[in-house]
């Protein structure tokens, strides 16, 4: 069975930092993402990674300020957010595909596996 389990997610004020993860199981990825989806708005994406080089890429709204990274060992990826800004908010998800081509999609059905989320508040 296929699971992506994420964590790490909470209540913080506008320039703090929060850390996610996504821990994954019953299957590896090439690549894997970050989307998120606040109240009323559809899913976009954050951030993705491919897992065997490392490169990554991010959307515009979130470049310089989070950092996607993977431990391999652990099939975990993590989402560093720093200077967080309460456009922010919403639900956090983790997403994973197979890509011969090891090409990292932003699009939401490119995505075959998806966890639950976690909520990500950020207050101003």
């Amino acid at each position: 069975q296929v699971q992506l389990v994420e964590s790490g997610g909470g209540l913080v004020q506008a320039g703090d930092s929060l850390r996610l993860s996504c821990a994954a199981s019953g299957r590896t990825f090439s690549i894997m993402g970050w989307f998120r989806q606040a109240p009323g708005k559809e899913r976009e994406f954050v951030a993705g990674i491919n897992y065997s080089s490392g490169s990554t890429r991010y959307a515009d709204s979130v470049n310089g300020r989070f950092t996607i990274s993977r431990d391999n060992a652990k099939n975990t990826v993590y989402l560093q957010m720093n200077s967080l800004k309460p456009e922010d908010t919403g639900v956090y998800y983790c997403a994973g595909y197979r890509d011969p081509l090891n090409i990292i999609s932003s699009t939401v059905r490119r995505y075959d596996y998806w966890g639950q989320g976690t909520q990500v508040t950020v207050a101003s």
